[in-house]
């Protein structure tokens, strides 16, 4: 246990070096006498702040938190208050001082007071304040902060620093999916009138819409034989169909479009955006899919309606922000485990002294055991080997996050957004009526052009939307830059929209009229291509 001495500390020391010296030079043994009992105290107080709070971890000193409940759901960009408390079960005094939480750099987290005055037996609590900045899993791993033995009531000569690792868990949804995923789904919930209207499209249904003549092709079967005796010559039933729109959302999530400011990178408007869009389609009772691709496939959601394919869309896009995969993670094996290490020697009883040093599969195992302490269940991570899987799965399940890969994903998504776009019109449960995708301008020769053409051709409307990178820059005029940063911002961004009118004119040969993300949250209205 480490002690580090306060500001009393140092003044008391120096005051009696102080008198300790002037004693000596005036020969006076009082102040030699008192200077040397000041130095005494300070000695005396490193021993007896370690026995006190030696005394109250041993006898019982934790941090609760006040709720059950070990996820919290918020929507991103706002706000929510945990309440957690200190238990001082000891029969010490102590103050802790310096609260401060130890959680994901995704939470903006504060803790008030800052300050806690702890009497022996007793319980205080607290707040932590939490800001979500970007949709996902993110972990409030504890608190720390320093403890301060007062058995007179001073402010005491040494604090002891203290980590109290009880992990509790956020999950960060897109903003216009959080109301609907917080109204009721059973019960009367369930037969909701779908807003909108419905499209009568031609084929097999119950309503007849117009007898015509017989045209080579028709099935026998439609053919209205009392209608067809009375006219003289052959007539069919042209029956029509009511049915909703076949939505599928295409969202680039290559590891490249989360760079910037947490909360202004071009991915976190995006994900607003198709959350936005699946509300609006699902509340008027359109069949919406997914799909989250990067150099593979991250999610595929099969076209559905009702609440359930919400909530299914909600967790997918979630999703999208975690690095866990070892193809967008930049940290090797060994990396991940100095960081499993860090995470996990609070949170175990013997502090990780049974597992032998430098042994990853015991280390794996201690791991993959203690994950039942987590507040997460995530699906199992991509990685090389079953050893590195777990490593990653338990920081997955803590809500850790990691660095993102160096080299990126672009070059790759083009040739999975191509495939992706050929593969819905194979199946014709899958054909849509409608796609919005959200993703770069493709390079010529990806074969994302030709995919484009073939949907417009079955009569597709396709709807994309380039991703904005300025509203992580800095936006000040050419006249009111003061330094090199501002420089900088003011160059990249006019670079951006150079390379973003070439992409809008490249993108309008294959048929696509793109636009430009709005610098907002709020998904903006959609526009038709």
């Amino acid at each position: 246990m480490q002690l580090h001495p306060t500001r009393a500390t140092f003044q008391v020391a120096l005051a009696g070096a102080a008198m300790v010296t002037v004693g000596v030079a005036a020969k006076i043994s009082a102040a030699v006498a008192f200077g040397g009992a000041m130095l005494l105290a300070v000695t005396l107080g490193r021993a007896l702040a370690l026995s006190t709070v030696t005394r109250i971890r041993a006898s019982g000193f934790e941090m609760v938190w006040a709720t059950s409940r070990r996820v919290t759901r918020l929507e991103r960009g706002g706000e929510v208050v945990l309440e957690a408390e200190l238990r001082n079960r000891g029969f010490d005094d102590a103050r802790g001082v310096g609260l401060r939480p130890v959680a994901s750099s995704m939470l903006d987290v504060s803790i008030h007071p800052p300050v806690l005055d702890l009497p022996a037996a007793s319980k205080v609590r607290f707040e932590l304040r939490i800001r979500a900045k970007r949709v996902g899993r993110w972990g409030v791993h504890g608190i720390a902060l320093e403890v301060r033995g007062t058995p007179l009531g001073g402010e005491g000569l040494y604090e002891v620093p203290l980590m109290f690792a009880n992990p509790h868990g956020l999950e960060v949804v897109p903003r216009p999916l959080a109301m609907l995923l917080s109204q009721a789904r059973g019960g009367r919930a369930r037969l909701a009138g779908e807003s909108g209207k419905s499209v009568n499209l031609p084929g097999d249904g119950e309503t007849l819409k117009e007898l015509r003549e017989h045209a080579p092709g028709d099935p026998f079967k439609r053919i209205a034989w009392k209608a067809s005796a009375r006219r003289g010559r052959l007539m069919v039933r042209e029956m029509e169909r009511e049915e909703r729109d076949v939505v599928w959302l295409f969202l680039d999530a290559s590891v490249e479009l989360w760079a910037g400011e947490e909360g202004k990178a071009p991915l976190d408007a995006a994900v607003d955006e198709v959350a936005g869009l699946a509300a609006r389609h699902l509340a008027r009772g359109d069949r919406v899919g997914l799909a989250v691709f990067a150099s593979r496939v991250r999610t595929w959601l099969t076209p559905d309606a009702g609440p359930d394919q919400a909530a299914r869309i909600a967790a997918a896009l979630t999703s999208s922000a975690s690095l866990i995969d070892a193809d967008r993670c930049e940290l090797d094996e060994l990396e991940l485990a100095a960081r499993v290490i860090e995470h996990l020697r609070p949170l175990d009883a013997r502090g990780l002294a049974d597992v032998p040093r430098g042994s990853l599969d015991a280390l794996a195992a201690r791991a993959e055991a203690m994950r039942a302490r987590a507040p997460f269940a995530p699906r199992l991570p991509h990685a090389p080997t079953p050893r590195e899987q777990r490593l990653r799965h338990y920081l997955a399940a803590f809500g850790v996050e990691v660095p993102p890969r160096l080299d990126g994903e672009r070059e790759r998504a083009d040739a999975q957004l191509a495939t992706l776009l050929v593969d819905v019109q194979r199946d014709k449960k899958l054909r849509p009526t409608l796609v919005h995708v959200w993703a770069p301008a493709p390079p010529p020769g990806s074969g994302v052009e030709q995919a484009l053409r073939k949907l417009r051709a079955r009569r597709t409307e396709v709807r994309w939307t380039l991703p904005a990178f300025e509203p992580g820059l800095d936006a000040r005029s050419p006249g009111t830059l003061t330094n090199v940063h501002e420089v900088v911002h003011y160059a990249v961004r006019l670079r951006l929209r150079a390379s973003q009118s070439r992409a809008v004119r490249a993108m309008r040969t294959a048929g696509v009229r793109p636009r430009v993300a709005a610098a907002r949250s709020r998904p903006p209205e959609e526009n038709a291509s």
